[in-house]
C-alpha cells in the first residue's frame, strides 16, 4: 500500500524536515530545500559571489576532514569573525571559493535528499524565480517536492519547530511553480501558497523581522542577516547540488550541458 504521507497524484508536494525528505524524495524528481534563516539564504549569497558551497551537517572533526578533501574553506562559527553561516559575513567572499558550510537543518536535508536519488536545489525568498524555473526544467514532468527545513527547539531531544520563515519561502516557490503550470498541488503545498500571498500583502521584511527566528537573530546581533533573507527574487542563479557541492546554474547553462 502506498503511503498517504507521500502525497501521490500531486505534481507539487510539501512536507517538513528530514522526515519530509525521506517521505517525498523517493517518488519525486526534484526536491527544493527551504531554510530561509539561514542555510538557503547563505547559499544564495555564496552563489551570487561566484563561489560554491559544500554542505555539511556539523562543524566538527569530520567537517574539517571533508573540507580539506574538497579543497574547501571551512566556515567558522556564526559568532566568530570570518566567513560563516551568517549570510552578511559573505559579501566579500572571493569568487571561486568553495565554502564548507555546516548546518544541521538545510545541509542535512540536502544530503538526505541527494542520497535518495533526487536532484536538489536550495530555495529561499531571494531566488524564487530562478529556482522554480530550474526545478521545472529538471523535473521533466516528474513530481517536485518543496521541503521547508524548520528549526529545532533548544530543549532535550530537540524536536522540530516548524519555522514561519520557511513556510513563507516554501509558499513563494510553490506559488511560482503553480504559475508555471506544475499542477495539481497537494493541500499542504496550497496552504503554504495561501500563507505567502497573505503575508506578502503586508510586507515580507516586516514579517521576517517580527517572527520568532527574526527576533532571535536580531537579539544575537544578526539583524543584517534577517534583512538579507527578506530580499525577494534578487538572484539570477539557482543553487543546484552537483557531486555534493552547490554551484550556481541558470537555464542557458543547463541547456548547453544537455
Amino acid at each position: 500500500m502506498r503511503s498517504p504521507y507521500a502525497q501521490h497524484d500531486y505534481a507539487l508536494r510539501l512536507e517538513w524536515g528530514v522526515e519530509g525528505v525521506t517521505t517525498l524524495a523517493p517518488d519525486c524528481a526534484v526536491l527544493i530545500v527551504v531554510d530561509v534563516m539561514s542555510f538557503s539564504t547563505t547559499v544564495s549569497v555564496v552563489i551570487e559571489r561566484g563561489a560554491a558551497v559544500l554542505p555539511l551537517a556539523w562543524r566538527d572533526g569530520a567537517a574539517a576532514v571533508a573540507a580539506r578533501s574538497a579543497g574547501a574553506v571551512l566556515a567558522v562559527d556564526r559568532r566568530e569573525r570570518g566567513w560563516s553561516l551568517s549570510p552578511s559575513s559573505l559579501r566579500t567572499l572571493p569568487a571561486g571559493t568553495t565554502l564548507a558550510l555546516p548546518s544541521p537543518n538545510g545541509a542535512t536535508l540536502s544530503a538526505a535528499a541527494a542520497g535518495l536519488g533526487c536532484l536538489v536545489l536550495a530555495g529561499c525568498l531571494r531566488n524564487v524565480t530562478v529556482v522554480a524555473d530550474m526545478a521545472g526544467r529538471l523535473a521533466g514532468g516528474g513530481a517536485i517536492a518543496v521541503v521547508p527545513a524548520g528549526e529545532r527547539w533548544r530543549v532535550p531531544d530537540a524536536p522540530l519547530r516548524p519555522a514561519f520563515e520557511d513556510l513563507l519561502g516554501a509558499g513563494a516557490l510553490t506559488d511560482h511553480l503553480l504559475e508555471l503550470g506544475h499542477v495539481p498541488a497537494s493541500p499542504e503545498a496550497r496552504a503554504a501558497v495561501a500563507a505567502f500571498r497573505a503575508i506578502r500583502r503586508d510586507g515580507l521584511a516586516a514579517a521576517l523581522a517580527g517572527c520568532a527566528s527574526g527576533r532571535e537573530l536580531e537579539t544575537e546581533g544578526f539583524g543584517a542577516d534577517v534583512a538579507l533573507a527578506a530580499g525577494y527574487d534578487v538572484c539570477d542563479r539557482a543553487p543546484l547540488l552537483r557531486d555534493g557541492i552547490f554551484r550556481g546554474d541558470n537555464a542557458a547553462e543547463l541547456e548547453h550541458r544537455e
